[in-house]
């Protein structure tokens, strides 16, 4: 199950440290202008994805057969066992596929040592894409790689133990004192109120409402020890010691869409991969689902994305380009959408995927103020940690919590 995107730390610790010392050691992707380009005869693009299971990997296929025919040229789809561990490696090789998903939490290690092509701005209307994911994928000023899809965090709530505690929905919380205060009421009935996983991609949320981030938003600066981050993890702290959260393990759950699944939580924060969870594993609970409750300073959520990298090695750049052309456009982002569940990356895509999908209203929503992954390379490390101390929270002291993480954060950016 899709709990913390897509990755294993050590292993992306791994990749990651493959292509950055194959940079440093000399092999650099920038160091020698253009990769030959072939000139004639048809391309044959091999493109690497890392999916979700059998429905994606059918759909990608499909696309990319279709584009071939049109376009007089072959592509070799290949789902990665790693996806990770395969780019990392193929990357700081001599032949990277051409084409390949970019996780957001992976762009910067990529980006940072020119093993991306440069390509964003030259995709049709790429102002169509949401702000929020091209500002992820966006380098040093350069917008690099259309995503793919994404995906937001959202409130989800059972109906059945909402009732039961006597809440209707005019007690569904649009801040956080509504959200504390709906929680008491299910506390005061036997109830856990919330269940959310004790990391920052489900913590971090509370940290944008509440006006903060790790970051800045031009990725140079720590910004992690700021009063609206201790503000959010104080909230939080608050909720944990007074029973009215619970991480999923204390519930004997593996994640939030688990707890929330089994009936020991009336609430979760979850992205929308759960509904997936929610069809196969827990098909009678019956729940809905709601944008998060604002913050001291509005309305914050975090997104989860990818995008279409490019290869800077590749010999069919412009063949690459208008293979994510196609693989972009709103038909075919509608096709993903209906085949594996994902929601589209452009904003004009967005009326067509409410009315298929009305019940994912508040996770497209999101996408108008949603926060991306840490825009900044050689992380890995820093974030495991935070999140290691964020198991710590109902008892730590979240300044101490921020203040290593800020100190952590500057020194791994440099200043």
């Amino acid at each position: 199950m899709r709990r913390n995107r897509f990755r294993s730390g050590a292993v992306a610790v791994f990749a990651a440290g493959t292509l950055l010392a194959s940079a440093a050691c000399g092999d650099s992707f920038d160091d020698g202008g253009e990769a030959a380009q072939q000139t004639s005869g048809p391309a044959a693009l091999q493109i690497l994805i890392g999916s979700s299971g059998d429905a994606e990997t059918a759909a990608v296929k499909d696309a990319a057969a279709a584009w071939a025919t049109k376009s007089g040229n072959t592509a070799t789809v290949t789902p990665a066992q790693d996806l990770t561990q395969q780019l990392g490696q193929s990357l700081a090789g001599d032949n990277p596929p051409d084409v390949f998903y970019v996780d957001a939490g992976r762009f910067t290690d990529y980006a940072s040592v020119g093993a991306l092509e440069p390509y964003g701005d030259k995709v049709d209307n790429p102002d169509d894409f949401y702000q929020s994911l091209k500002d992820t994928f966006t380098f040093d000023g350069k917008f690099y790689c259309a995503p793919k899809d994404f995906s937001t965090l959202a409130l989800e709530i059972n109906t059945d133990l909402w009732t039961k505690a006597g809440l209707t929905d005019a007690d569904i919380p649009t801040t956080w004192d509504q959200l504390t205060a709906a929680a008491q009421k299910l506390k005061a009935k036997g109830t856990m109120p919330l269940a959310v996983a004790d990391t920052r991609d489900r913590v971090g949320a509370f940290m944008v409402q509440s006006g903060g981030w790790i970051v800045s938003k031009d990725g140079k600066q720590a910004t992690a020890d700021s009063a609206e981050n201790v503000a959010a993890l104080t909230y939080v702290q608050t909720l944990l010691k007074q029973g009215l959260a619970s991480y999923p393990k204390a519930l004997d759950a593996g994640w939030g869409g688990e707890a929330f699944g089994k009936g020991k939580a009336a609430m979760t924060i979850e992205g929308n991969w759960i509904k997936g969870a929610m069809t196969n594993d827990f098909p009678n609970v019956k729940y809905t689902v709601h944008e998060l409750p604002a913050g001291p300073k509005g309305k914050g959520t975090l997104s989860f994305t990818n995008c279409w990298g490019i290869a800077a090695k590749s010999k069919f750049k412009e063949q690459a380009i208008d293979f994510v052309k196609a693989m972009t456009s709103v038909d075919q982002q509608m096709t993903y959408a209906k085949a594996f569940g994902v929601m589209p990356s452009r904003e004009s895509a967005r009326d067509q995927y409410t009315a298929a999908f009305p019940a994912d209203k508040a996770f497209i929503d999101g996408a108008e103020y949603a926060q991306g992954p840490v825009n900044a390379p050689k992380m890995d490390s820093v974030l495991a940690d935070f999140d290691a101390s964020l198991n710590t929270l109902a008892k730590a002291d979240p300044k101490t919590l921020l203040g290593t993480l800020q100190k952590n954060t500057q020194a791994t950016l440099g200043g």
